[in-house]
């Protein structure tokens, strides 16, 4: 990989790292600036993918990641790869709910379109420039563009309770599932069906059974299917709830894909960490805290359990100064660290540091 030179080696660390295993240090995925060169700015934002790929102008933001990653320092096992979302709900919009973009945001919204349960069927909308055909040919496009270059990642899925949000509306969701809970578990069996799907379309549009697959996570997977998988609306439910609708879901997609990670989003959510954490084919869990809550290193108690339950951990929120200063208060199995340095010779030390402290 032309920008990614030492990507072998890096093979060999997420090998050990999906199997539990240590090399000399963690797994440490970060990027910087390459010395003598001047890094262009660039700004992928789901509203300016979403333009992208449904006006057909594939190139645009391609050749924009193609100038910044060739620029870009990958340091440790981080991998250059380009993302291509139609945003949070893009899920549910290939169900057949509508996706606005304006301008001037960061990202998209879903229209809920659901007004009664018996008046909708779910299916995946095939139809020539919907959704989910213009994301297909935009990963075909730039599997061939970013060929020998960088990798392609992983739609974000919004899959399960999640799509049922965006199509009828959280509020009306949280009513639903005291009012007419057997309609919900019908949807949410039809939704949960097209998951295998929506999975595969990516995933092969985008080549990643030869090049391998990651996601917006950093976490790269050589053999097999990658993704994240989540689900935002737990916070808003019960673990009684969880347990009927959520924990299920989560389960038959984790077990459908080869490794995963579970974005774990809000302390809203922690009533339900003791079931995410039984799922057995979780690899990985990604805590984030919140907006307007203390960092991830503030709740090493939390991650000391996550570990505990047999667990990896993505740390995306810690500064250079504070890896070196504490990743050994964690367990260097399954452990990844994804962080910014300010230069290639700052990169450069935190890898040969953390090696040498180990």
């Amino acid at each position: 990989m032309i920008y990614k030179p030492d990507f072998e080696e890096a093979k060999r660390y997420w090998q050990a790292f999906w199997q539990k295993e240590v090399l000399d240090r963690p797994v440490i995925c970060v990027t910087a600036p390459k010395k003598n060169r001047t890094r262009p700015s660039y700004l992928n934002t789901p509203v300016l993918s979403y333009k992208s790929c449904m006006n057909s102008r594939f190139d645009t933001l391609l050749q924009e990641y193609d100038a910044y990653a060739a620029a870009t320092y990958f340091g440790g096992e981080a991998v250059p790869a380009f993302d291509i979302t139609l945003g949070p709900d893009q899920y549910a919009g290939f169900l057949g709910v509508r996706i606005e973009a304006h301008d001037g945001y960061d990202t998209t919204w879903a229209q809920p379109m659901i007004k009664d349960w018996t008046d909708y069927s779910v299916r995946i909308d095939r139809s020539p420039g919907g959704y989910f055909d213009q994301v297909m040919k935009y990963y075909r496009y730039a599997a061939d563009f970013a060929r020998d270059r960088f990798l392609l990642n992983m739609l974000d899925l919004h899959s399960n309770m999640d799509a049922l949000s965006a199509l009828r509306g959280p509020e009306n969701l949280c009513i639903d599932l005291m009012d007419c809970p057997d309609e919900v578990h019908r949807a949410l069996d039809a939704v949960r069906s097209t998951y295998p799907e929506i999975v595969e379309m990516p995933y092969t549009a985008g080549d990643m059974a030869n090049r391998g697959s990651t996601g917006w996570s950093p976490t790269y997977c050589e053999n097999g299917r990658f993704a994240v998988v989540q689900c935002d609306f737990s916070c808003m439910i019960s673990p009684a709830q969880a347990r009927e609708f959520v924990i299920p879901a989560i389960g038959e997609e984790a077990a459908y894909l080869d490794r995963c990670v579970y974005h774990y989003d809000g302390k809203e959510a922690l009533g339900h960490l003791d079931d995410i954490l039984a799922i057995p084919d979780i690899d990985v869990i990604q805590w984030v805290p919140g907006d307007g809550n203390p960092r991830s290193i503030e709740w090493m108690e939390l991650l000391h359990k996550i570990q505990k339950a047999g667990k990896g951990l993505w740390i995306y929120d810690w500064t250079v100064d504070e890896i070196k200063k504490r990743f050994k208060e964690l367990k260097p199995e399954g452990l990844v660290f994804s962080v910014s340095a300010g230069s290639e010779a700052e990169a450069e030390n935190l890898l040969s540091y953390v090696k040498d402290h180990m």
